[in-house]
This record gives structure tokens, sequence and C-alpha cells, in this order.
């Protein structure tokens, strides 16, 4: 005896969707051991800003373009694009105030003096 219910189209919907269920558990298990045994090859970081790229533009060429530039900052000045931006983030602050140097310099105490001196000794004669 033949039973229909199995060829109807409710039994090969359920089919299609164990099928799907078995082959995103099988992608997700072939990831996972992936980055296990991949995960040591590059360091993390290096690949962050061009994958960024590639996913937010799609655009090979330029995070290709973007993780050439950052290795070769890398090798000619020794510190990443972001070490280098630090720095000079923080040599600006410290010159910044240039008012702030100005007043506090020798040169400018040297200055104050001698106009001092000088306009005591301009009121000294215009008092005799």
């Amino acid at each position: 005896m033949k039973i229909v219910v199995f060829n109807s189209t409710l039994s090969c919907i359920v089919k299609c969707i164990r099928f799907l269920m078995f082959m995103i558990k099988k992608k997700i298990i072939f990831l996972f051991f992936s980055c296990l045994l991949l995960g040591g090859c590059a360091s993390p970081t290096a690949m962050l800003g061009p994958a960024y790229s590639i996913t937010s533009t799609g655009n090979v060429y330029q995070a290709g373009l973007s993780y050439g530039s950052n290795q070769m900052i890398t090798y000619y000045t020794g510190k990443t694009p972001i070490e280098n931006l630090k720095e000079i983030t923080l040599s600006d602050n410290e010159n910044s105030n240039i008012q702030k140097n100005a007043l506090e310099s020798e040169d400018f105490e040297a200055l104050l003096t001698n106009r001092i001196k000088k306009t005591r000794s301009i009121i000294n004669l215009s008092n005799q």
C-alpha cells in the first residue's frame, strides 16, 4: 500500500527547510574551524581597515590601496598611522598656547623690565 502523505507539497517544503537548516549549520561549522585554523596567520588589526572598506564600499582596489599605504607608512616611520596621528596631535596641543609661551619667555621679561625702567625714568624727569 502506498502512502500519499509523503508526496504532498507540505512534505516537500519541510524537506527543503530541513535541507537548508543542515546547509546553514554546515557553513557555520566550516567557518568556525577555518577561523580557528587560520586565526594566527596574520595580525587581526592589519586587515581591519581594508575589510571595512570592502564591506562598506565593495571596492577591492580602494581596500588594497588602504592596506598598502598603511604598510608603507609603517615601514618608513616604524609606527602605525594611528600612532603617527596621536604624536602629531599631542605635539600640536603642547605648542598651541602661543600667548602663554610668549608671556613666560625670558625675552618678554627682559623687554618688560626695560620698558618699566624707561617709563619710570620719563615720569621722574617730568616730575622734576
